[in-house]
């Protein structure tokens, strides 16, 4: 397989992915919408300049089947990146989301279905957020998977998970690929359908596929001026612009985040190695951070004097905790994340304080969530 084509191409993860495949002899073709949310000034997007001159660049949008024909010919396998992301977002931008990331895969499937190509592999992002708050153990039940948090017990501060039975705090686990799936957002709706139809119908069609659950991804290329999705570039662009940040709940939610060398370095083994095919793989760093602590950890390293504010508020749809169990990742690929949080987030940072600081674009979209009841 040399003939490469990536949805999403010229976006955070695509255009890093991008760089990586022109260096291994990979001919590669984006298919890409370019959204203003995501690059704004086409002149001063990181991702898009990095990618603009290296491939075959084809401005389409995945909604359209004319745009998925001119983009698979000639092809020997796809990335599909392409997606609405953001939690927040998606439960009030239904339409969008659905239409994107469910309609999209639909006629990617459907062209693939119906018209003549020689498609060998699909590499799916998936994403994490499927699992809705993951893996945990009860002394009293063993292995329990929560739903949606009670909103009654979350009004008197009680964020964490815990037993109906002692009413303690469980025991936070890795998730691994085989816990409840049980999304909580519309977006993670969304990429759950999305993984669901690209496992089926591979197998359908004889294509291998192959399904990536990445975890919270960031690093260098990152858009700082989407107010939407990516937690460290957007208190990365508070802290610039002089502005307070307001932490949810206590600040000890956590999440896995990921470095983006990581998450290309999984993307190409995935790729390249059979054994992958028809598998669902986890995609993370294998830890847990708080949110309070990428907070105060942006602070230093930007030696800055604004103030870290725990407000008690809740974001409906977000979880407290997820992290990754990368046991089969690393058992089936040799996959090991090389980037911890510590070394990562130093790269990040070193690399935002070379680029423009945009706009703080943030408050406004915490008015739109709290007009539609989405911030209790």
């Amino acid at each position: 397989m040399k003939n490469i084509l990536i949805t999403g191409g010229a976006g955070f993860i695509g255009s890093s992915l991008v760089y990586q495949l022109k260096k291994r002899g990979y001919n590669i073709t984006i298919l890409d919408n370019l959204s203003s949310q995501v690059h704004g000034d086409l002149d001063n997007s990181p991702s898009y300049q990095k990618v603009k001159d290296s491939s075959n660049f084809i401005k389409g949008d995945v909604r359209e089947k004319k745009d998925w024909l001119k983009a698979i010919a000639s092809q020997d396998a796809i990335i599909h990146l392409a997606s609405e992301t953001g939690t927040a977002q998606s439960m009030y931008e239904i339409e969008k989301y659905s239409s994107v990331n469910i309609i999209g895969t639909s006629n990617l499937l459907d062209v693939l279905t119906n018209q003549k190509h020689q498609i060998k592999k699909i590499v799916l992002a998936s994403s994490r957020a499927i699992y809705g708050e993951g893996k945990y153990k009860c002394i009293h039940e063993g292995i329990v998977f929560p739903s949606l948090r009670n909103q009654k017990d979350i009004a008197k501060g009680r964020f964490n998970i815990f037993s109906k039975h002692t009413n303690e705090d469980l025991e936070l686990l890795p998730t691994d690929e085989v816990s409840r799936i049980q999304p909580l957002s519309i977006y993670a709706i969304t990429k759950q359908q999305q993984e669901q139809m690209i496992m089926l119908m591979g197998k359908a069609l004889n294509i291998s596929t192959v399904s990536l659950r990445y975890q919270n991804v960031y690093g260098p290329g990152q858009s700082l001026m989407n107010p939407y999705t990516g937690i460290l570039s957007i208190f990365s662009t508070q802290i610039l612009n002089g502005h307070d940040i307001e932490i949810y709940e206590d600040g000890q939610q956590s999440r896995d985040f990921v470095y983006i060398d990581d998450v290309v370095k999984a993307t190409i083994l995935a790729l390249e190695n059979t054994v992958a095919d028809h598998h669902i793989f986890n995609v993370g760093s294998g830890a847990p951070t708080t949110v309070l602590k990428v907070a105060q950890e942006l602070k230093q390293l930007y030696n800055s004097s604004i103030n870290i504010n725990i407000s008690g508020k809740h974001r409906v749809g977000d979880i407290r905790h997820n992290y990754a169990d990368l046991a089969k990742i690393t058992n089936m690929l040799e996959f090991d994340s090389e980037n911890t949080f510590d070394i990562g987030i130093r790269k990040f940072t070193n690399w935002v304080l070379k680029q423009k600081v945009y706009e703080d674009k943030y408050p406004e979209t915490l008015k739109l969530l709290s007009k539609r009841g989405l911030i209790k």
